[in-house]
């Protein structure tokens, strides 16, 4: 059976989209959901599909005897970002290394680094006169949003769009590509 970890800092809607992908599957589960704010909506996520949940604080993250080996001990074959703001710690990539992914809802290079997340992405991508833009699933590494592309997915952005808009487009594109990428990763 192969373990994910998935770590999200705010509502939880693509936790909830991976959890419910493999609920069901024999050789893949989703054993825990993480969070680094008390308040975020993804742990009632969480508790309703039953899976245990935790919330852990910065020093947590740094400190490798504490979140990592909490990974470890539940032998989690991969970690999963879904939505986590922080920028995960050396001792954290040294645990794991490979095993750390994260969607970023923009096609990276481009449009990635601190502070480019959620609607300040698309905010950008408009203003900016974009005719396309999408998902990038990434390999973790020490700097935001650069590691090693895994899967990109695109779509257009027309000039009707708004911030709003293209964001729909992009759930949408996270909720039909990112568990699928996440199980072939697992059974390769």
């Amino acid at each position: 059976m192969k373990r994910i970890a998935i770590l999200a800092s705010g509502s939880g809607t693509n936790a909830e989209r991976i959890a419910r992908y493999f609920e069901n599957n024999n050789q893949i589960s989703v054993e825990m959901i993480l969070s680094n704010r008390k308040d975020a909506f993804v742990l009632e996520r969480a508790k309703k599909l039953g899976i245990e949940s935790a919330v852990f604080s910065r020093l947590e993250m740094k400190t490798p005897e504490k979140l990592a080996s909490m990974l470890t001990r539940r032998n989690i074959d991969l970690v999963v970002l879904a939505g986590f703001l922080w920028l995960i710690p050396k001792s954290l990539l040294h645990a794991f290394p490979k095993k750390i992914i994260n969607i970023h809802p923009a096609l990276l290079p481009g449009y990635g680094g601190k502070n480019m997340y959620g609607m300040r992405v698309h905010e950008a991508v408009i203003q900016n006169g974009e005719k396309e833009s999408g998902i990038t699933i990434h390999y973790v590494d020490e700097i935001y949003d650069h590691g090693m592309v895994v899967f990109q997915a695109k779509c257009q952005v027309v000039s009707s769009d708004t911030p709003e808009t293209l964001a729909t487009k992009i759930h949408a594109l996270e909720y039909k590509h990112y568990p699928r990428v996440i199980e072939q990763l697992l059974t390769r």
